[in-house]
């Protein structure tokens, strides 16, 4: 901007055309849902839901049908989201997608938001005590400095 051109106000039309949130089952998930649902309205911006289903090499060595639960989980995630959709249909409209990655939560993430050209990822605080030693999801995205992240207790 130079002195001969005066500033002009923008209205907040350029926010995020695609919003990443992260859900897992978790209540924290799920109130990220639906804050990030609120965000995707507002800025008229594409919801990317998205569940990383983990990959446990352990537990299907012991017998475990885990690609099996997780399908299972993601299956039970969507009927969430559409029912959740139906109900404030013609009230709130938002877009949205589902997507699932496979890997660790974090790791699932960054390739979504990558995938996806995400403007902003949202997530839920991390629901178990031991995060708070090690580090959550959420902090390690922030910690990525890649995309604006909120994190939604």
């Amino acid at each position: 901007m130079t002195e001969d051109q005066p500033h002009q106000f923008e209205r907040g039309t350029d926010g995020p055309k695609v919003i990443v949130v992260g859900v897992d089952g978790s209540d924290s998930s799920f109130r990220a849902a639906a804050y990030a649902g609120g965000l995707a309205r507002r800025q008229r911006a594409l919801l990317a839901v998205v569940y990383v289903q983990p990959v446990m090499t352990s537990g299907a060595a012991l017998g475990v049908p885990v690609a099996e639960t997780t399908d299972e989980i993601a299956e039970g995630l969507i009927a969430y989201i559409r029912e959740a959709t139906e109900r404030v249909k013609g009230i709130y409209d938002v877009r949205w997608e589902f997507h699932t990655f496979r890997g660790d939560p974090f790791n699932g993430l960054v390739t979504a938001a990558d995938e996806l050209k995400a403007d902003a990822v949202v997530v839920g605080a991390s629901e178990q005590a031991g995060h708070r030693i090690v580090g959550s999801v959420a902090v390690r995205l922030v910690k990525a400095g890649r995309w604006p992240v909120t994190v939604v207790p």
